[in-house]
């Protein structure tokens, strides 16, 4: 059972297509610029913690399937199932599938939290949900599809833990807000009130916390790029 009101729910909900609504067609792009290609270090080093095996692998948040398609592309045989909760970034991600002709992935409309299978994953990932889900629920789900051993692993921003690099971090979405938003006004909402989330968001806490209440073992917390995003990763005991 979710620990969040409902009501609660509904806001992140909201808040998330407030901020990507209409974004679809230029994510792809953006997150590789915006983080200056640093989005494709930190997804292979995700890509490189996902354990060997046959077993299925969950991609939580897939959105344009960036993630999804790269561990399918890394394992062949695996069956590989991407959950998304914007169509409009669902039919980026089908449409690449198709033209890439890749056969082991499935793209399933969901918001991460409600998606439950009985199928028993050896990996769940997610990059860059966690600071709008319902972490709570949604750990207690992944252990749930877990095999025993199988590793849960997520990533997303954080605010800089060191004092001396709040200035780099402010300074930084001043010139995205002042450059990038400005030349792609569909990005404006995000750059407006994203950086205020990042401040203000719990979720390295409250994720191990949820992680401690559901039996998880061996959690690894790894602070990448000047601390400006991180990766938890733990075991289901």
């Amino acid at each position: 059972m979710s620990s969040t009101p409902a009501g609660e729910q509904d806001a992140r909900l909201e808040l998330v297509e407030r901020f990507f609504d209409g974004t679809g067609s230029s994510y792809d792009a953006m997150v590789h610029w915006a983080t200056l290609g640093i989005d494709t270090l930190w997804k292979k080093r995700m890509l490189e913690r996902i354990p060997e095996g046959d077993g299925p692998v969950l991609d939580l948040a897939c959105g344009t399937g960036i993630s999804t398609l790269s561990i399918a592309r890394r394992f062949p045989h695996r069956r590989v199932i991407g959950v998304e909760l914007r169509d409009e970034y669902l039919r980026i991600a089908r449409e690449k599938v198709a033209r890439q002709a890749i056969s082991n992935v499935e793209l399933v409309l969901c918001r991460a939290e409600d998606f439950q299978s009985t199928s028993k994953f050896d990996c769940v990932t997610s990059s860059y949900l966690a600071k709008y889900a319902d972490l709570p629920l949604l750990v207690s789900h992944c252990r749930e599809m877990l095999r025993p051993r199988g590793v849960l692993m997520m990533h997303d921003f954080t605010f800089p833990p060191k004092p001396w690099l709040v200035g780099v971090w402010r300074f930084y979405f001043m010139v995205m807000r002042n450059t990038v938003a400005r030349a792609f006004p569909e990005w404006k909402e995000i750059y407006d009130g994203l950086p205020r989330l990042i401040e203000e968001t719990r979720w390295l806490t409250v994720l191990q916390e949820a992680l401690a209440m559901n039996h998880f073992a061996q959690v690894k917390l790894d602070y990448l790029t000047l601390f400006g995003s991180a990766i938890v990763t733990a075991v289901r005991d």
